[in-house]
């Protein structure tokens, strides 16, 4: 071989290194579930103790003005795509609404395509039937449960009591028993996967996101007890401290990991949290003085910590930035901060913090920014418009429907961080503006939020497969109650991948529950007594429609039809002996034979 081809391969492969080579910044993103601005000892705290977040805050470029989405599923869709989330899809926790459009990258894929291992532990909540899951969105390697929780309606039917504690999670889509309680397993699932990781020379983006300190508050008394009793006349939330103070605890065992593995020099470490605390005693204790929790527009909802840390990056690590930032600016800083190919045409909705973060830049340019999720898409229902620190906005209470008399409110942080006087009258221009741009942004947006999401039936990928009621397009169906009632209706926008003769199960129970379909549920007799009197079932996908009769010790309706290629909805209905609907199938197993 001549010397001239030594040349031009050692440049090849010196350019390859400089792309995808082990000298690229690791990254490590750690999200947790309804943990509150508020909830961090160093904001202030006069109750909860969290040293080790504490430490690595002040090793940090922290943001004292981030900004999510009042909910776990829409933030984690502008996470994962830089989009706001009427235009990425992912607008609520269900109702066919947690999902993210099947056509937008995501955070995972822009690594993998850029040569990093994708590793995923802990919660996803975008979307649980192919192409929607976790591994059909960049992620080489899962560990999650399923859809908000476990605990949740689509969760393993042994996770359904008190499972935080030996849980059946989803390993690649195969489930399996992992000993010991959910949050340890999380970290130290991500921890073995990171040595694999490492002792391959290879690069690596893990997404680790906790399923605590969401309800059920449970954790082992050890972490609680320091808690329990009452502060200043309020009562102490100790299991929702205890959570974080686990939390807490495992962060800890990650950056002595990091340490020892000679990892934290070249690591991005981020900590966030999806929105604002979900525990009201919480809130009553502290909330940084700010209005309102989880769910709400108020700022008590949607303003979280943001904590980034890079050694070996050089970052402005110690300093705070206080510049109106949202979580969408994440995947362009990423982009940025590590090099990742983008070769796509997408505009983000958020920006590259990377100049903020490196001290470079010292502002971002004026900016107003909206966050508007839940399902309804309907103007204002509900949203809040941020501009430095004006906030336009009308809230909404619960699930209800928006109040159509509500109006609009205007607060400026600055003379009234509590949101307790509502200014709209006194400055006009300032909200004529904000109204006007919400108005802009809304008439896009409208346009993408309308766009149907799909579940794809038939594939390879997935065959057999379940649907889930939470991600149906129909009514609310996403938990306990909503199962053990079993009064819901809705259907799935659905592709049928591959043309053929499909068996298709509509059952009220999980499969793995092995209950009928008339069966109580006696172990949850909270949430009634839950007999149902099923006595049919009918099906309607592709234009076809069929009807069959159910016993009393059926666990099932089965059916068999012949389905054509293409886009179709799938409708189920289960009756009692008048013929009178009583709701739809909660699970419905598809083969394709």
């Amino acid at each position: 071989m001549t010397s001239q081809i030594w040349i031009l391969i050692v440049i090849a492969v010196s350019m390859l290194s400089s792309v995808f080579g082990a000298d690229r910044p690791n990254v490590i993103l750690i999200i947790t579930d309804d943990q509150g601005y508020g909830d961090v000892s160093a904001h202030g705290s006069p109750v909860l103790k969290t040293p080790h977040l504490d430490r690595f805050r002040e090793q940090s470029v922290s943001f004292t003005d981030f900004h999510v989405a009042p909910m776990c599923s829409p933030t984690r869709g502008q996470l994962m795509t830089g989009l706001d989330a009427m235009r990425n899809g992912s607008t609520a926790v269900c109702q066919g609404r947690s999902m993210m459009r099947a056509d937008l990258p995501t955070m995972a894929n822009f690594f993998a395509d850029s040569g990093y291992a994708t590793g995923h532990f802990g919660k996803w909540h975008l979307g649980d039937s192919y192409p929607h899951r976790p591994q059909d969105r960049g992620f080489q390697e899962t560990l999650h449960h399923r859809a908000w929780g476990i605990t949740s309606l689509a969760d393993h039917w042994e996770n359904h009591t008190d499972a935080y504690f030996d849980p059946v999670l989803s390993h690649n889509g195969v489930d399996k028993r992992y000993e010991g309680y959910c949050t340890d397993i999380f970290f130290g699932e991500t921890m073995r996967w990171i040595d694999r990781q490492t002792g391959a020379d290879q690069p690596f983006f893990v997404y680790l996101a906790t399923n605590t300190p969401h309800v059920p508050d449970i954790v082992a008394d050890v972490y609680s007890d320091p808690y329990e009793g009452r502060h200043d006349g309020k009562t102490i939330p100790a299991k929702f401290y205890g959570m974080i103070a686990n939390l807490d605890e495992n962060l800890g065992k990650l950056e002595a990991f990091l340490e020892d593995r000679g990892l934290k020099e070249n690591t991005i470490l981020i900590y966030m949290t999806d929105n604002g605390t979900q525990s009201t005693g919480a809130m009553k204790i502290f909330n940084s003085g700010m209005r309102d929790k989880k769910t709400s527009v108020y700022e008590g909802g949607h303003r979280v910590p943001l904590m980034v840390r890079w050694p070996e990056g050089k970052l402005a690590h110690g300093n705070s930035v206080d510049d109106l930032t949202q979580v969408q600016d994440l995947l362009p800083t990423l982009i940025d901060l590590c090099e990742l190919k983008n070769e796509t045409e997408i505009t983000f909705d958020g920006l590259s913090l990377a100049g903020l973060m490196k001290g470079t830049t010292t502002e971002l340019p004026d900016r107003k920014l909206v966050i508007q999720y839940r399902v309804s898409g309907a103007p204002w229902d509900p949203a809040v418009v941020m501009w430095d620190q004006w906030r336009l906005l009308k809230p909404r209470r619960g699930r209800r429907p928006q109040d159509p008399n509500a109006k609009l409110e205007l607060y400026h942080l600055g003379r009234d961080p509590g949101q307790q006087k509502n200014v709209s009258a006194d400055h006009p221009e300032v909200f004529k503006e904000m109204k006007q741009h919400y108005e802009a942004w809304y008439s896009e947006a409208k346009n993408l939020f309308d766009l149907p999401r799909w579940i794809t039936i038939g594939h390879e990928a997935s065959n057999p497969m379940t649907l889930y009621a939470q991600d149906w397009v129909g009514d609310y169906c996403d938990n306990p109650r909503g199962l053990s009632q079993s009064t819901s209706r809705g259907y799935w926008n659905v592709i049928v991948d591959q043309a053929g003769e499909y068996k298709i199960e509509l059952r009220r129970w999980s499969k793995e529950s092995g209950k009928r379909l008339t069966d109580g549920w006696p172990e949850r007799s909270d949430l009634g007594d839950a007999v149902r009197p099923i006595a049919g079932a009918g099906l309607q996908v592709a234009g076809i429609g069929k009807m069959v009769d159910t016993h009393p010790g059926d666990t099932h309706a089965s059916f068999r039809v012949r389905l054509p290629t293409g886009r179709t909805q799938l409708k189920t209905t289960f009756y009692d002996a008048d013929g009178d609907a009583l709701c739809s199938a909660i699970y419905v197993n598809v083969t394709r034979l």
